[in-house]
This record gives structure tokens, C-alpha cells and sequence, in this order.
């Protein structure tokens, strides 16, 4: 029960909701509209009104404002003066075909008026004009009417035409004199129906035909008039005519019945028997002609049937006369109106028309901002012609009622972003309130146009480059791009180096091509003296205004091999006996006779130095550590080895393309007793320098100095006690695996040098933070000035560069 009820009140909620808002459109049209009347047959180019000054338009401003006429057909009969905003006539204006006779003629004119856009409305009553005389469908009418016929008989006669309007139709009839007949007019609806009136009996022996004239007379200055022949025929006597049961029938049917649908049946009685009470129908001479087209009667049934296409939005009501007519002699007549009102069905689908169209709208276009007017309309009357109308869901914009009904606006509800979305189709649906309901489609497309509202941006940030040294200056470094998510000139990028200034601001020393982001050096960069910097590149847009951004380039430079090895001892490489390294004869197998120190300032591999022995006088006797640069005996001396040997040591890197220098080492076998000082000195400096005792080394220096006499004996003494300890440190060590390089600090005036060589000595230590692998020795000097060299042992990982400290 409970679910019927409610599809019941839904059944009448509807149509009450669409009528509410048809009574609302009538009263703001009434309120909005401009009106204006006319005569009809008005001469071309006359004023009607002034439009501009009745919509309060200031005059001068008409030169940057157009007035447009949208409605259909209505501008080849109206047009508008630019210059002074008058509505003028256009064309010939016959009230008789633009409306129907006895209503009012109200033409409605769309007006478009643009900058800004508006859309007025205004209506021209056109007035009616005597211009047209009454018109008889026929020229004569004949009757006949049988002798003593009583008085009082009426039988109808043709109506006149007058397709004027008001005062100047048709207003009275007039018969000519006579003696046995006079004219009553009857008013039937918006009709005037003449009836001839038979006052006094006929005579057919003292008069067989009567001939008449009826004069239709309109009201209009001057009047005019039309006339019909009027012909009595008197016959004999057939004295009952048909009779119908009422003079009017009021009938409804719905519009497109189906052909053959029966409307009505009238019935006519005749009280004569026989021929004279037959009865034949017929429809009145005087209907319209579409009456013909669409109805058709049985004239032996009276049964009136549909035989043409019912279409409401044509005609709303038809109005149609039946004769009844006796086969008696004189035939007898009866006439009757039935009058058949149509109902409206919803078969008619409302109609979009699009008045104004901004096909392009910028994204930064503000909510609110109207884009298009449409106007809907509907054939249909009442609640079938009541339209809600729609657009998709989900988008940007949004319908706004105007003050005229049916006629909208679209307007943006939300922000637009051309990025996101750079094309809409709004689809408008107009949906009747009929049941079921008819809707119509119509589609409007909207470009979203670009707006400078992105800033260029790089894919990553920072960005980082790996240049090797000893570039060419000017040519092409790295290459930099940013996307802007605009369009055309909005994301059009160029790009500049941000330079800040400075001593060490290298973006000085850097150039970008402004259109392809390419980044060149203008100068040639050595990794020796700068390991890295960092610039920034701005990219900005041709936008107005402006955009930009910002990416940070970290430069670091990578090795290359451009730096030989530097020997730095033996100084001598000329192989003059001259700073020759003396060895007693008898040395033993394994002895270090000296040590080759070279440094390369580059690193890595690059900076790997490797020795190699590249002339030496006795194979035999020496050999060449190749990670550390050790020349040691190999076996010992005998008397017949000569007493000065010459090598020639060869110092590689192990850069891709190697870099070498040479140096000539000069080997002079002494006896034990002259060289005993040296050596002591010596293994003593190399003792200490190898047990890291730097300490002792001073107490030692010192002795001698002072007690040079007094301590020699007591040096021979320590040397002897540590000669097993020495010997011990020159044999090759057993647990080197080959992963390590030897490196060794050597000390001349105030520089110290770190040289690179296989194996570590703990008593190294890395500094955090120092360019590549460099090792930071603990100063062990003496407080005195020494003029010796003080070697000590320490030991890097592999690619160790060699500094001077």
C-alpha cells in the first residue's frame, strides 16, 4: 500500500513542480520585455522605437557596441541603426500573414548586444489596418422552401471573412428590402452567423423565386463591404425538416489518433416518412480547408472520423458545421456545430539554441565568468513544455538562470588548469516535464587556453658532472634541460649561468648556449689545484610575467695522467762518482744499499709509480724492489767485483699512457774501515728511522756532536749489539701480499715529501677530509736545524699519492 501512495503523489508532484515554474516564466516576461506596436503595411525604414535609450544605453557608447537581431525570420523584417540604436522596418508587414485573425499579433525579437554581451528581449505589436474587405466563401447561395412554410423559419447563410482583426472585421449584415424575408445575426463564439428569416408565408403561384443580396459590412474608416446573391427557391410543400438532438457537440480528442479513429456520430430525426424523411450529411461549405484534410463523415451515418495527421502544435481546436439535409421535395436542412478541442501529447522534444559562444577560455579565467547563453524552447504546451536543463557532471562549469525563463548562461563554478585538462565538451541536456519525459543534446566545445603559470623545472636537482682535467676551453662540457609544462612562448626556455662574483666563483670561468642549455668551459681545469666546485644555471621562461628556476651543478674533476714521476733522490743522475752511495765489501746478501724516492702529483693509478732497472753494471750483484724503489744486495761482495757500479733506475706510473723519468745511480764499493763511520751513522739513522725512535735518533745526534772523541767507542758497541737486529730488517718481509704500497717521508730544509710504494706502516694515519689518500706523518723533528735527510718508513693503501708535506 505504502509503495503506491508514494508513485501516486509522484504522478502529481511533477507536473505541479513544471507548472510552478511556468507561472514564474509568464510573470518575469511580463516584467523584462520591451513592447512596442505598429501598424501593419508600415513603409520600409520606419522607426519603431528607440532601443538604446529605452534599455538605458548611453548613445556615444554604440561605436564599441554591435546590436545583433538572433531571432528566426524576424531580421528580414526588423533591423537595427547602428548609429543611434532605433529598431526600424525592414520589410513588409501584413498583419494577415504573420498572425491569425482574431488574436493579437506579438512578434518577439531576440536582440544580442555585445560588449559586454547582453541578450534583450522585446515584443512589436503589429495593429490591425482596414485593409482587407468581408469575403463570402461562394458568390450566390440558393434556397429552397416550400410553400406555406410558416413564419419563422431560419436558414443559415454563408458567413463573410474578414481576415482584419478587432473593429475592422466583419460587424453587421444587411439583406436587401423585401417583404417576406429579414436578416438575424447570432454571435456563435468569435463568429457572427447570418440566418435568413422567413416572415412572411410564402406564395409559389404569385412568386416562384425571390432573389436577394446580402451585404457583410466591417467596422473599419472606411468601411468596406462584401456582398453574397441570395436566390429563394419556393417549392412545394415538405413540411418537416431533420432536427439534431443538441445545435452544438463539444468533443476531445489527443492529438496523433491513429487514422480511422472515430471522433463523434451526430444524429439528425426527421419526422416525414419516406423520401422526405431520408437524411444525408454533409460538412458545412464554409470550414476551413485543413478541416477537409483531416476529418471525413459518413453522410449516411453522421459518423466523423480521423483521416489526417492530429497535430496540437498546428490547431488546438477545430469548429466544424453539419448539415442534415431531407431527400423531401423541397429538401429540408438542419445544421449543427461540433466543436472538437485538441489535447496536447508530449511528442515533441524541447530544442537548444545557442545564442553566444566563447569557444576559447583562458585557464586563469575567474569562477563565475559566463562562457555562453543558450536558449531552450518546447512545442508542447503546459507541462509537456516545461524544461530542466543540465549539463555533464563532474566539470568545471555550472547553469545560472537569467531573468528571462528558458534562457541560461554557462558559467565556470571552479578553477581551470590547461595543464590538467586543455579541452571540455559540455554537454547541455534540455528534459521536458511530460510523461514520459523527451530531452534533447547538445554538445558545446570549449579550448582552455594557455596561461603562464608554471615555472620551468629540471627532472633532477642537484645534478652532478664528472669532468676529466685538461678539457679544451670553449668546447662543450655538459648540457642542461628544464620542461615547462606551458605552451608556445610561456614555455619557451632560455637559460643563464647565475654568477655571483668573486675569486671563487668559477661560474666566471663557464658559459650556456641560451637556447639548448649546452655549458661550456671557457678555460682549461686542472685537477692538481681544484677538485670540485659547484655553479648554478637559471631557467626562465618567455612567459609575462616571468618565470624561473633554479638547478645546482657539482663539478668534479676527474685525473688524468699529465704529470711524470719526480725524482727527488739520488739527486746525482749524471753517474759521476759525486754523491755516489759507498758499501762496505762486506755487506751480506740482502743489504740495502739506498733507496730511489720519486712523487707523482697525480693519483690513483695515475700516481702508482713503479721501478724498474734499466741498465745496471753486474746483474748479479743488485737488485730493485719495483713497489718500493730498494736497491739491496744480492749477494756479496767478492775481491774481484769492481770497485764502482753504475744503474740506471727507471720510475713508471701506471696511468693508461705511462709517464717515466730516469735517474743514475752510482754504487762504490769501499773496505769496511773507511766506510765504518758512514755505515754506522747510516744504519743507525735507518734503525731509528725503522723502529720509529726518533727520539733516541736526537739523544744519539747530540752525543756526537759534543762527545764525537769520547762516544766512538761506545757507537761501535751499539752497532755491534744491533747488527742481527739490522740485518734482520733488510731481508724482504714474509707476510707482504702484494695489496699494499710502500710509501716514505722524506725530509729536505723545510719540506717534507711523501713518496708512494708498496706496504703500510702503522705508524701512519689517514686525515679525514684530505684530498685523495694523503697520509699526515707525526713530526718527529729536532729542535735543532739537521741538514741530513731523515727518512722514515710508513706505508699507504694502493693509489696513494705522493705529497710534499
Amino acid at each position: 500500500m505504502g509503495s503506491k501512495s508514494l508513485g501516486h503523489n509522484n504522478i502529481f508532484v511533477r507536473p505541479v513542480f513544471c507548472l510552478s515554474l511556468l507561472l514564474l516564466f509568464f510573470r518575469e516576461q511580463a516584467s523584462a520585455q520591451l513592447r512596442y506596436s505598429i501598424p501593419e503595411e508600415v513603409k520600409h525604414g520606419s522607426v519603431v522605437g528607440n532601443i538604446a535609450k529605452d534599455l538605458g544605453i548611453d548613445i556615444a557608447s554604440l561605436i564599441d557596441r554591435r546590436f545583433r537581431i538572433v531571432s528566426a525570420s524576424m531580421d528580414s523584417l526588423f533591423g537595427v541603426n547602428e548609429n543611434n540604436g532605433d529598431l526600424i522596418v525592414n520589410g513588409n508587414i501584413d498583419r494577415e500573414e504573420l498572425c491569425s485573425e482574431n488574436s493579437a499579433c506579438l512578434m518577439e525579437i531576440k536582440i544580442v548586444v555585445e560588449n559586454p554581451l547582453e541578450i534583450h528581449y522585446l515584443v512589436v505589436e503589429i495593429t490591425d489596418v482596414n485593409d482587407n474587405a468581408p469575403r463570402f466563401p461562394e458568390n450566390e447561395q440558393t434556397f429552397e422552401i416550400a410553400e406555406h412554410t410558416s413564419p419563422g423559419m431560419r436558414s443559415k447563410l454563408h458567413a463573410a471573412r474578414d481576415p482584419d482583426a478587432g473593429i475592422n472585421s466583419v460587424r453587421t449584415y444587411t439583406l436587401t428590402s423585401n417583404d417576406h424575408f429579414e436578416i438575424d445575426v447570432r454571435q456563435s463564439d468569435d463568429d457572427k452567423i447570418p440566418f435568413l428569416v422567413l416572415k412572411k408565408s410564402l406564395d409559389r403561384e404569385q412568386m416562384s423565386e425571390h432573389m436577394l443580396v446580402l451585404t457583410a459590412i466591417d467596422g473599419g474608416k472606411p468601411r468596406r463591404s462584401g456582398t453574397l446573391n441570395v436566390s429563394v427557391i419556393v417549392l412545394d410543400i415538405n413540411d418537416n425538416r431533420p432536427v439534431f438532438s443538441q445545435d452544438t457537440y463539444h468533443v476531445t480528442i489527443q492529438e496523433n489518433v491513429a487514422i480511422g479513429f472515430a471522433v463523434i456520430s451526430v444524429t439528425a430525426i426527421d419526422q416525414d416518412e419516406g423520401v422526405n424523411g431520408e437524411i444525408e450529411y454533409s460538412f458545412g461549405k464554409t470550414l476551413s480547408r485543413n478541416v477537409y484534410d483531416i476529418f471525413e463523415l459518413d453522410n449516411l451515418s453522421g459518423e466523423i472520423k480521423v483521416k489526417g495527421d492530429v497535430d496540437f502544435e498546428k490547431a488546438v481546436v477545430y469548429k466544424i458545421d453539419v448539415q442534415a439535409l431531407d431527400k423531401g421535395t423541397p429538401p429540408l436542412s438542419a445544421e449543427c456545430r461540433i466543436i472538437i478541442k485538441i489535447q496536447d501529447l508530449n511528442d515533441n522534444p524541447p530544442t537548444i539554441e545557442v545564442t553566444s559562444l566563447s569557444n576559447t577560455v583562458p585557464e586563469d579565467t575567474k569562477p563565475g565568468t559566463g562562457i555562453s547563453l543558450i536558449s531552450v524552447s518546447d512545442k508542447d504546451s503546459g507541462v509537456n513544455g516545461k524544461i530542466i536543463l543540465s549539463l555533464t557532471n563532474g566539470l568545471p562549469f555550472e547553469l545560472k538562470p537569467t531573468y528571462k525563463d528558458n534562457v541560461y548562461s554557462v558559467v565556470t563554478k571552479g578553477l581551470l588548469d590547461r595543464e590538467m585538462v586543455s579541452y571540455y565538451d559540455i554537454t547541455v541536456t534540455a528534459t521536458d516535464c511530460g510523461e514520459p519525459p523527451l530531452l534533447t543534446s547538445k554538445t558545446l566545445g570549449v579550448q582552455i587556453s594557455d596561461v603562464n603559470d608554471n615555472h620551468p623545472y629540471f627532472l633532477n636537482n642537484p645534478l652532478e658532472l664528472y669532468l676529466v682535467e685538461n678539457n679544451a676551453a670553449g668546447a662543450s662540457i655538459f648540457s642542461v634541460s628544464a620542461s615547462d609544462r606551458d605552451l608556445n612562448e610561456n614555455a619557451a626556455i632560455t637559460y643563464h649561468i647565475l654568477r655571483r662574483g668573486g675569486p671563487n666563483d668559477m661560474a666566471s670561468f663557464l658559459n650556456v648556449n641560451s637556447d639548448n642549455g649546452q655549458v661550456s668551459a671557457l678555460k682549461t681545469f686542472d685537477f692538481e689545484t681544484l677538485k670540485t666546485f659547484k655553479f648554478q644555471i637559471v631557467a626562465s621562461d618567455s612567459g609575462t610575467p616571468s618565470h624561473s628556476s633554479n638547478v645546482t651543478v657539482n663539478v668534479f674533476l676527474l685525473d688524468q695522467n699529465d704529470n711524470p714521476p719526480v725524482i727527488l733522490h739520488p739527486v746525482s743522475t749524471n753517474g759521476s762518482a759525486e754523491g755516489a752511495e759507498e758499501v762496505p765489501r762486506n755487506v751480506p746478501a740482502g743489504h740495502l744499499v739506498t733507496k730511489v724516492r720519486a712523487y707523482d702529483a697525480d693519483i690513483g693509478y695515475n700516481g702508482w709509480l713503479l721501478f724498474s732497472l734499466q741498465e745496471v753494471s753486474d746483474h748479479s750483484l743488485f737488485g730493485l724492489d719495483r713497489y718500493t724503489g730498494q736497491i739491496r744486495t744480492l749477494r756479496s761482495f767478492t775481491e774481484t767485483d769492481e770497485a764502482q757500479h753504475k744503474l740506471v733506475i727507471l720510475v713508471k706510473d701506471n696511468g693508461n699512457v705511462s709517464l717515466s723519468a730516469t735517474a743514475t745511480v752510482v754504487v762504490k764499493l769501499v773496505e769496511p774501515k773507511e766506510a765504518i763511520a758512514a755505515s754506522d751513522v747510516k744504519s743507525a739513522v735507518t734503525d731509528i728511522g725503522d723502529s720509529g725512535m726518533t727520539f733516541y735518533l736526537m739523544i744519539t745526534l747530540a752525543s756526537v756532536s759534543t762527545l764525537f772523541l769520547i762516544s766512538i767507542i761506545v757507537l761501535i758497541a751499539m752497532q755491534c749489539s744491533k747488527t742481527t737486529d739490522i740485518s734482520s730488517k733488510y731481508l724482504p718481509e714474509t707476510n707482504y701480499d702484494g695489496t699494499l704500497c710502500h710509501s716514505i717521508q722524506y725530509r729536505s730544509g723545510e719540506k717534507r715529501y711523501m713518496l708512494v710504494g708498496p706496504r703500510m706502516s702503522i705508524g701512519s694515519t689517514i686525515v679525514p677530509g684530505s684530498n685523495g689518500n694523503t697520509l699526515v706523518v707525526p713530526d718527529r723533528r729536532s729542535t735543532s736545524a739537521e741538514t741530513e735527510s731523515l727518512v722514515q718508513q710508513s706505508f699507504c693503501v694502493i693509489g696513494a699519492r705522493c705529497f710534499v708535506i
